[in-house]
């Protein structure tokens, strides 16, 4: 329960979260590089979790998300999904509204 609790809890506290493999100078796969870098062309202040130096949470957030896979983009608290999700999104000019409109928030 305390790595749920923990999960929780880093949700709440940033406005605009992504669970990666790898940080995001050095990611550690290629759908975890191409979310961060349509994150980073944003140019809104965003927040990581490794999720490899955490197995614990790498274990328990597929289960709490109801997301098998990472990395996950958390918008707001709200699980906005993986990678093909994030590039759809910026494809389609949804995401920078989003992001831009959650981090506004903590001005």
């Amino acid at each position: 329960m305390e790595t749920e609790a923990l999960i929780q809890k880093q949700i709440a506290e940033n406005p605009v979260l992504i669970y990666m493999k790898g940080t995001p100078q050095f990611p550690q796969c290629g759908f975890s590089a191409r979310t961060v870098e349509a994150l980073i062309q944003i140019g809104a202040p965003f927040a990581y979790v490794n999720i490899l130096e955490n197995p614990d949470i790498r274990s328990t957030l597929p289960r709490i998300a109801n997301w098998p896979t990472f990395p996950q983009l958390w918008i707001k608290g709200e699980l906005i999904g993986g990678c093909d999700i994030v590039m759809e999104m910026t494809q389609k000019g949804e995401l920078a509204p989003l992001v831009k409109e959650a981090t506004q928030q903590q001005d």
